[in-house]
């Protein structure tokens, strides 16, 4: 029987599935990327709101403490977004006629609650408890960064899976005491209650004291995905 293709077609199949094969590998690879970058995760990214609020101004230089705000963070799963009447004590008596302002003036008006953009914003399939790693030493500023520092709003970190795991499988990195945890820039070396402490020998003596168990996320899905 006569030959129906010729020899040099083994060439051309091989060379054809090896370009899928490293087409494939590419695709995947740049989906990977994509996925992982600051376009899909938003980080850095200033998100828009209903009045220009500035950590910076009221964290940095007013002092405001993060609690005053955010009231159910050290006893709720989640930290809470601030109630028009919060931002009322003070502007009642200072920049009462701030154009800025004047959806904040709107909402107390009318009873109605200010809409703002979650920033760090989980999927719905994602449980996260704020209480549980504030008492357990994990300071604002490991997930939401130097606040302090935000003219403007924006994501920190990724929030991804992979970035909390990575917490998760080296919690003393990321460990200070409890009394630091709403301090944006706690350095444990500068610590006198902890001389000579590093945060690798500091979170290492925590995770002891504050029975910490990491290692519980990575054994059960259940932890977060309920």
């Amino acid at each position: 029987m006569a030959q129906l293709f010729h020899p040099a077609f083994n060439t051309i199949a091989r060379a054809t599935i090896l370009g899928v094969v490293i087409l494939s590998a590419g695709a995947g690879a740049v989906a990977w990327n994509i996925e992982k970058s600051p376009y899909m995760t938003k980080e850095g990214d200033a998100q828009p709101q209903p009045v220009p609020f500035s950590h910076q101004h009221h964290v940095g230089g007013l002092g405001i403490d993060c609690r005053y705000c955010h009231t159910s963070v050290e006893d709720s799963s989640f930290a809470g977004l601030p109630a028009t009447k919060v931002c009322m004590t003070c502007h009642s008596q200072i920049w009462t006629n701030a154009a800025m302002l004047q959806p904040v003036r709107d909402s107390w008006r009318e009873n109605k609650p200010m809409v703002w953009t979650r920033v760090h914003n989980l999927p719905g399939f994602v449980f996260f408890d704020h209480s549980i790693h504030v008492n357990k030493g994990i300071g604002c500023a490991t997930c939401h960064g130097e606040v302090d520092q935000m003219p403007l709003m924006w994501k920190n970190a990724s929030l991804q899976m992979e970035w909390c795991l990575d917490c998760h499988r080296n919690p003393e990195n990321a460990i200070r005491p409890r009394l630091e945890v709403f301090n944006l820039h706690y350095d444990p070396r500068h610590d006198p209650a902890h001389p000579g402490a590093t945060q690798e020998s500091l979170g290492s003596e925590l995770i002891q004291e504050y029975h910490v168990q990491p290692k519980e996320l990575l054994q059960n899905c259940s932890t977060c995905h309920r």
